[in-house]
């Protein structure tokens, strides 16, 4: 690791226009806050070669508010210079080498947005604000000019590079002017196009329009001019300007002509995590940069955090090169808001980019690769933790959402940081790593959430489902305390995590199942102790490093040490007298043991205490002893501790932290302060010592910045007193303080505000004396105006939490997704409640109402007519009841008759203006409530209202309502709604039925099961419809489910097993044994360990075969399987090695014979150690037949039937029943001779028969055992195999000595050419009956050895006349069944041919020669197609099959050798090396030929070799 400091500084400032520049030479600053972060670039930085060349070097405070612009001075000799803008209100310019202000201006009245160094005029700096007010400020000669243009808000302004007096500015609405300052402001060009936010502007490097060939005059749109052109414009030749705009354009204007050129659409490019959808605004800043020297290429941002490379060579075409297109994952997550170019001092072009995503990244211009990433941190440094597993790795926890993992110790990479986010969404205020588990990483937020990282995967954290009420204050881990698990010890893992939070518990979490409630220790604190009185409230845990003391910080101040097992309390000390912050136990592995008693704790008084406890804990106390005198006192600090840690490279070494804004190492023993560092701004949260570098320490605080520093570069010994104190205090407070801002109108410029969008913590400083939490009082921390913004891997799923106000400055129309609220207050949404109380609820009597609104004339009348027919004493005349009819509204004043005749004109006008539920109302009030009810029902307007009503109406009526209006939901497709309905009349069997024909059947089977009796058929008719419904549709598990539920547990297992796959196999074979379904149980396992035979998992195959007792047959086969493709995969001989084959860890023994290795396996394996299981595995096997073999049998099944039949033999031999040995080992061999693997019937020989057959001769006793002919078919088989391997020794070009031959060269003038042997048995799919014999250049003495005399000798017994006859017959006819088929084929053929017009004629060439090819009694070209009737082929196959009759049952039963082909070996071993065959044998061999070689293949051989 480098000897030399470093920074992790806070995040550049979000939605600026210019807040980064940087200068040739290699000095780079951004702004961040309220201050400058200055960074060294290339060979300058003075950095370890091998790692990333760059270095920050510095700071630029003085600003109290948000930093909203920054630029260097551009000039030859003044690059030291830069200048500033502020929200408050200030413009600074700085020397970067002293870090000092040269001067400043408060000009502006408003909040300033833009801010450019003129590149042509050295001292002129150009600035504008929210307002559309812009300034000049002359530096050397203190004067300035103020110029309004527009009453815009200005985003974004850039000086000229080729005319000192030209500015270009873009404003919010999307208008771009250019103006003259000379000129007073005079608008050169207004440039209309953009309809958005401008974000920046680039001025083209060269001057005058010549360098682009546009050529866009064809079109009419750009025809238009933008504004009106000033006839005397100052740049007579012109130059181009490129603007970028959230409308998601770029667009190239002609200064000359004062109208666009050229409009590039951002592209929305595929990244991720998804793609951008073009319907969806995205949130995107679109800034540029036009690389000097370069007019062919402008850079600029992208949706993603992409950046682009555009070739303007072309106007007419989109060509951009996307930056690091090879490298995954090298761009930015998030939006990008800044480019800068900086050429380095050995003149490299890189760019430098700022982004929403924390990061700063160098690319180089040549390659458009990424250099290195300089990452930073958006809120407070609340914690730090280095790996005890993983030396280096510093994890880091911060305000702002995030987890960051340092590699400190990486060589290449100084920031070598990963950030995690997932599932955290709070400040992260406690870290800490599992002692021994790597990776394995405990946090706690600031919300009270305790959770697990695995740092070493992408996958989201372990959240543990016990939360804190406040915030988690520290984290440890610990050994478990006795109730925790109250399942046994068995259960407990060795470390459990301990977390403390806000208000005052200290949690266990079991970090195996953190979704189980975790426990509160102050439960057993107070069972062990007997304690009456209440706990004080913790504030802080640690444990000892040996895992058996606990201390407790308490809020008092007070200390409480705790024994393990069962939390006894063996010690208190009453040293602090305020809230405990930290406590930090001596590490063990000093020079000195007795030191690991040390305990250091801080607290709210400045003053760190030091005891030992080593007494009191190993004299283990009866009664709890209390200490008020500390072992040492460390005094110093002027303000809170936060933060202690001893140094693992000394003893007795401390360092703390405090609220003074230092970091203080002292040595303990001697009470003596030896360093101070006073490098951060704020006050300081965390601290860490490097567990490798006894010079480094790393601390974190609240100024957003991790500096790691050395111990040996320290000014100062002991923290600042006095004046110093109080200086240090001041530029701790020059930090931003939350203050009142005044409501901004919504057009007002919203990025300018910190607080509102920079996503950065604006975390207050003053002091409070609101209740303190951990050192950090709820007033004291931060005034945040989100949540973290996460890196852009978030989906819709995430909250985006920070909206910016420059996104669309009408508060109206921020967006937020998925109900996350901007925690800045807005003002109350007046216009809405407004509206509500302006909106009058509509009348229920509008006509009667109106007709009281009539003029005076009539509102007289209608009194009249009402006073006569109140007060006339006898009935109404009948122009009264007229009067009373045309006037309905007096219904009020007089009778209920009336009355109902108002209400009816009333409701029917309700009804015509499309109100029912008006009309409904009015037939409640006149009391007609079953009126209503019918009505409604009769146009379909029943309501839960009026159906709620009708019980009024009578029993019956509302049943009859509560049935119409079932009826009504169905029609608009309501079904659960009018099943629920029909149960509020206990109609469940129709609300069933409803659901069910509408195929709602989880409603309805939960209606069911709780409405009816459970042995109800309905249900289980329920259960088997759906089952065969989602069975049909492929849920096969939900299907089970259902059978399950129906009684149908036979059906549920059928159906798990359809998919096939293991998992469903297994799980069915598990269900069938569970329902006591054990053949089908069998059957299912068996299937499943077939499929993970098929994957070459031995492993899972077994633990299948596991769940049936009555498949420990099958165990045994699969054993015995796994055990020859081990022993084929060793000798090379499987067709397909598998490096994926999971083998069991059976012992090997491979020196053993390998019947033995597989009887060993078994007894110690499936405990097959008597013969009496030997006896029951057998009688389990033997019922199972598989088919006879064929060349296309799959290997792996092939294997797999020749293991059975081994099986079946090694078990017999196991229990003594050689004749069943001898059968099982035979099959075996037919079945790999019949598919024509020759090497697997050798290897069965070599495994089985290593010494022949002579042993089974033996065990089989007399020549009359009934097993007698199966064993001379397997000895002629091993035989057979045995005189190929004896054939092929010797086919080589040069034969070799074997246990065979000896061979021995000798010189010789003659070539000897020996011939060559075509295919002997073309039925033969294997190479072994075609090896040609090449021809020899030497003369070889071959002599036989004394096996291979015995092997020849033996080769007797193939040459058995019985089987040839046999075998002779059985060839006859298959050639006489293959002739009738092809004279079938022949004449079907000539069948269709004469259907065909012309077909006779034009076919006759081609079948003949089709014939002539086809026909099996034709290969040989030689012979003539003689044709044979169909008499002369049923007396053929009739003899052949009375010869076949004649022969004994033996012989047809067991297979035996081709004899013929044995012939032919023995024949050509005869002629080629004389006196390696006796005459004897060779005559007998062509006697067999002659007599039983009529097949015209032996009679081409035989002549052959005769020849």
């Amino acid at each position: 690791m480098g000897q030399e400091p470093r920074t992790l500084p806070p995040s550049p400032n979000w939605y600026c226009s210019r807040c980064s520049d940087a200068v040739p030479g290699g000095l780079f600053g951004f702004a961040a806050r309220t201050s400058v972060f200055l960074v060294r670039v290339g060979p300058g930085a003075d950095v370890i070669p091998g790692t990333s060349p760059f270095r920050v070097i510095g700071e630029l405070v003085g600003h109290t508010e948000r930093v909203s612009g920054f630029t260097f001075c551009h000039h030859p000799g003044q690059y030291n210079l830069c200048a500033t803008s502020s929200d408050d209100g200030t413009v600074k310019i700085w020397d970067v080498e002293t870090k000092t202000v040269v001067t400043e201006h408060a000009l502006h009245q408003h909040t300033i947005s833009a801010l450019h160094w003129s590149p042509l005029v050295k001292d002129l700096l150009v600035s504008g604000d929210e307002k559309g007010v812009v300034f000049c400020y002359w530096l050397n000669r203190n004067d300035s000019q103020h110029l309004f243009i527009e009453p815009r808000t200005i985003f974004c302004l850039t000086c000229s590079p080729h005319h000192e007096d030209l500015v270009a500015i873009g404003y919010k609405d999307g208008i771009v002017v250019i103006i003259d300052i000379s000129k007073k402001g005079e608008v050169i060009h207004r440039l209309r196009g953009h309809d958005d936010e401008i974000h920046s502007i680039a001025w083209c490097p060269l001057p005058g329009e010549d360098c682009l060939f546009t050529n866009q005059e064809e079109n009419s749109e750009l025809e238009i001019p933008n504004g009106k052109v000033i006839a005397q414009t100052p740049v007579k030749k012109g130059c181009y300007l490129a603007t970028g705009s959230k409308d998601q354009t770029i667009r190239i204007w002609s200064c000359s002509r004062g109208r666009v050129v050229m409009t590039l659409k951002l592209p929305f490019l595929k990244r991720r995590g998804g793609s951008i959808d073009p319907t969806v605004k995205e949130r995107l800043w679109l800034t540029l940069h036009w690389p000097k020297g370069q007019p062919t290429q402008l850079v600029s941002s992208c949706f993603g955090g992409e950046l682009l490379l555009w070739d303007l060579t072309q106007s007419w075409r989109r060509k951009y090169t996307l930056f690091s297109a090879s490298s995954e994952g090298q761009n930015h997550s998030r939006i990008v808001f800044n480019l800068c170019p900086l050429q380095t001092e050995d003149d490299k072009q890189l760019l430098l980019s700022t982004s929403m995503d924390r990061d700063v990244k160098c690319w180089d211009m040549a390659t458009l690769e990424c250099c290195w990433t300089l990452p930073s941190l958006g809120g407070f440094a609340y914690s730090l933790a280095f790996s005890p597993v993983d030396t280096g790795c510093l994890a880091i926890g911060a305000g702002d959402g995030m987890i960051r993992i340092w590699n400190t110790f990486s060589i290449k990479n100084n920031y070598d940081v990963k950030i995690f986010w997932q599932g955290v969404k709070s400040k992260v205020t406690a870290l800490c790593w599992h002692p021994t588990k790597e990776g394995c990483l405990a946090f706690g937020t600031d919300d009270g959430k305790v959770g697990l990282y695995d740092t070493y995967s992408n996958k989201p954290p372990q959240i543990s489902s016990t939360y804190h009420k406040k915030t988690v204050y520290s984290l440890a881990w610990g050994p478990p305390v006795p109730s925790m698990a109250p399942g046994g010890e068995g259960d407990r893992p060795s470390l459990t995590l301990y977390s403390c939070g806000g208000e005052g518990i200290v949690l266990q979490h079991n970090p195996w199942k953190l979704s189980g409630e975790a426990f509160d220790i102050n439960k057993l604190i107070r069972d062990t102790n007997s304690i009456k009185y209440k706990l004080p409230v913790h504030t802080e845990i640690s444990w000892k490093a040996d895992g058996k003391i606990m201390a407790l910080g308490n809020e008092d101040g007070s200390i409480e040490i705790f024994k393990v097992p069962n939390l006894k309390l063996i010690c208190t000390i009453q040293q602090h007298h305020k809230l405990v912050n930290t406590i930090s136990w001596h590490h063990e592995y000093g020079s000195q043991p007795e030191l690991s008693y040390l305990m250091a704790s801080g607290s709210n008084n400045a003053v760190i205490y030091v005891h030992n406890l080593q007494t009191v804990i190993e004299s283990n106390p009866e009664s709890p002893v209390t200490i008020t005198e500390p072992y040492r006192t460390l005094s110093g600090h002027t303000a809170k501790i936060t933060s202690l840690a001893w140094s693992p490279h000394h003893d007795g070494r401390l360092i703390s932290a405090s609220y003074d804004g230092t970091a203080q190492v002292w040595d303990t023993l001697q009470e003596e302060p030896l360093c101070n560092f006073r490098g951060h701004r704020g006050r300081l949260l965390c601290i860490a010592w490097s567990p490798l570098d006894p010079d480094c320490i790393y601390s974190g605080a609240d100024d957003f910045c991790v500096y790691k520093w050395l111990t040996s570069m320290q000014e100062h010994s002991r923290p600042p007193q006095g004046k110093k104190s109080t200086e240090l205090e001041k530029k701790r407070l020059s930090q931003p303080k939350p203050k009142p801002k005044k409501k901004k109108k919504p057009t007002l410029r919203g990025p300018v505000k910190q607080e509102l969008c920079n996503g950065n913590e604006e975390e207050s400083v003053k002091e409070s004396s609101g209740p303190v939490e951990n050192g950090v009082s709820d007033q004291e921390t931060e005034e945040e105006a989100r949540e973290p913004e996460l890196p852009c891997g978030v989906t819709s799923a995430e909250p985006v939490i920070c909206t910016p106000a420059s996104l669309g400055f009408d508060k109206s129309k921020v967006t937020i997704n998925n109900k996350v609220t901007l925690l800045k207050k807005e003002a109350p949404k007046e216009k809405p409640e407004a509206l509500i109380k302006k909106r009058k609820a509509r009348s229920m009597l509008p006509l009667s109402t109106s007709l009281d609104h009539r003029s005076k004339e009539e509102l007289h009348q209608d009194c009249l007519v009402l006073a006569t027919a109140k007060h006339s004493r006898a009935e109404p005349k009948e122009d009264v009841s007229a009067d009373l009819e045309e006037r309905f509204h007096l219904g009020l004043f007089t009778d209920r008759a009336t009355l109902y005749r108002m209400i009816e004109v009333e409701g029917k006008g309700h009804l015509e203006n499309g109100h029912p539920e008006l009309f409904h109302q009015l037939m409640l009030w006149k009391g007609d409530l079953k009126g209503v009810l019918q009505t409604a029902a009769e146009r379909g307007e029943l309501t839960d209202h009026l159906v709620a009503m009708a019980p009024v109406a009578g029993y019956h009526v509302w049943v009859w309502a509560v049935e119409a209006f079932a009826k009504q939901l169905c029609f608009q497709d309501q079904y659960v709604k009018a099943a629920s309905h029909l149960l509020s009349i206990h109609k469940v069997y129709d609300a069933v039925e409803l659901l069910k024909a509408n195929h709602f059947y989880r409603e309805a089977i939960a209606i069911a099961k709780a409405r009816l009796r459970p042995e109800d058929p309905i249900l289980k008719d329920l259960y088997l419809s759906w089952g065969a419904i989602l069975e049909k549709d492929g849920h096969y598990a939900l299907a089970a489910k259902c059978y399950l539920g129906g009684t149908s547990a036979y059906d549920a297992a059928k159906v798990l097993a359809k998919k096939g796959d293991v998992a469903s196999l297994r799980t069915a074979a598990e269900l069938a044994s569970i329902v006591g379904e054990n053949e089908l149980s069998a059957t299912l396992a068996l299937r499943c360990a077939q499929e993970l035979l098929l994957a070459r998992n031995w492993v899972g195959a077994q633990e299948a075969l596991q769940l049936h007792e009555s498949l420990k047959g099958q165990r045994l086969v699969f054993c015995l399987l796994e055990l020859l493709s081990k022993h084929l995969e060793e000798k090379q001989l499987s067709e397909g090695k598998s490096s994926s084959s999971s083998y069991n860890a059976w012992p090997a023994g491979s020196e053993r014979p390998f019947v033995e290795r597989v009887t060993a396996v078994w007894k110690s394996a499936f405990s097959l150690d008597s013969p009496e299981q030997s006896q029951a595995a057998f009688q389990q096997l033997q019922d199972i037949k598989y088919p006879s073999a064929t060349s296309n049998t799959p290997s792996k099944q092939l294997l797999l039937h020749i293991c059975h039949d081994l099986t079946l033999a090694v078990l017999s031999q196991q229990v003594a029943s050689w004749d069943a040995a001898v059968e099982g080992l035979l099959r075996a061999v037919i079945r790999s001779y019949n598919s024509g693997n020759f090497t697997i019937m050798q290897e069965v020989h070599s495994a089985f028969l290593p010494e022949g057959c002579d042993h089974l001769r033996d065990k089989l006793g007399g020549h009359q055992s009934p097993t007698t002919p199966a064993f001379k078919s397997l000895e002629a088989f091993f035989i057979y195999g045995r005189l190929y391997e004896f054939w092929w020794s010797l086919s080589g070009p040069c034969p070799k000595s074997s246990i065979w031959v000896r061979a021995a060269h000798r010189r010789t003038t003659s070539v000897e050419q020996s011939q060559q042997l075509d295919n002997v048995s073309p039925e033969e799919t294997d190479p072994k009956a075609s090896q040609p014999e090449p021809s020899r250049n030497l003369e070889l003495d071959v002599t036989l050895t004394e096996e291979g005399e015995q092997m020849l000798n033996a080769c007797k017994e193939l040459l058995s006349e019985k089987h040839a006859g046999f075998q002779n017959a059985q060839r006859t006819i298959a050639e006489v069944q293959d002739t009738l088929a092809e004279m079938i084929r022949q004449h079907q053929k000539s069948q269709l041919c004469k259907a065909t017009a012309n077909g006779p004629d034009k076919n006759e060439p081609e079948q003949k020669a089709e014939q002539s090819l086809s026909s099996p009694q034709n290969q040989c070209k030689e012979e003539k197609n003689e044709p044979v009737s169909l008499p002369e082929l049923t007396k053929r196959i009739t003899e052949a099959n009375e010869r076949i009759a004649k022969f004994p049952e033996s012989t047809k039963t067991w297979p035996f050798p081709d004899v013929l082909e044995c012939c032919l070996v023995l024949l050509h071993i005869g002629s080629q090396y004389s006196g390696f065959v006796t005459q004897e044998m060779q005559q007998q061999a062509q006697e067999l030929l002659q007599k039983y070689g009529s097949t015209k293949v032996y009679k081409r051989h035989y002549q052959t070799l005769c020849t």
